[in-house]
């Protein structure tokens, strides 16, 4: 069967919402593949906002929800899925901000991002380094379903203030930091450069 497609401004949320237990735990949106597909009117910004039809999105119980539900597809695009419909949405950069970040005292690093997820830096979660849409290179880490959150600009320059230099073998330096024993790189110090 061939899946529907309808795009529209009216599109409300509470289809998508009403089958997310609102308390539980990030639901299986990767095994979900609804035959109702459509295209809504939200774009997640390059700082972490999210806007709806045009208006900003003020409740954070609500962006939390919405959240847990979006996944990236094999062709790149963001898509927020329930088991009876998928809503292609638009993201300028990243669907998330590290917003916050704790060093705890086994020597791991632990990432919160702006919709309350919970990140520990180690060999199954690193940094890695990416052009933001305004040209600069900033961490990312990744989160789920091919989702990733871009470090936000406070706790980059809290982790530069933690990190140290390690020489590249084609001349200058890494910037980076170990966490959990595994160096997470957060930029590259050319000859002359300081952090």
């Amino acid at each position: 069967m061939t899946p529907s497609h309808d795009k529209g401004p009216d599109m409300n949320l509470d289809p998508l919402l009403a089958h997310i237990d609102p308390e539980g735990e990030i639901p299986p949106v990767d095994r979900w593949h609804p035959e109702h597909v459509g295209e809504m009117d939200l774009v997640i910004v390059t700082d972490g906002r999210w806007i709806h039809e045009g208006t900003p999105i003020a409740r954070p119980r609500l962006v939390r929800l919405l959240s847990t539900i979006l996944r990236r597809e094999g062709d790149g695009r963001y898509a927020l899925v329930s088991p009876v419909e998928k809503q292609f949405i638009r993201v300028e950069d990243h669907p998330f901000l590290v917003v916050d970040a704790d060093l705890d005292p086994s020597g791991t690093w632990w990432l919160t991002t702006n919709v309350g997820d919970r990140l520990a830096l180690g060999e199954a979660c690193r940094l890695s380094l990416s052009e933001t849409p305004a040209g600069e290179t900033v961490p990312e880490v990744p989160v789920r379903f091919g989702l990733a959150a871009r470090l936000g600009r406070n706790v980059y320059y809290r982790l530069v203030e933690a990190a140290e230099r390690r020489a590249l073998p084609g001349g200058g330096e890494a910037l980076g930091l170990v966490s959990d024993g595994v160096w997470q790189p957060l930029g590259r110090l050319d000859h002359g450069e300081t952090a």
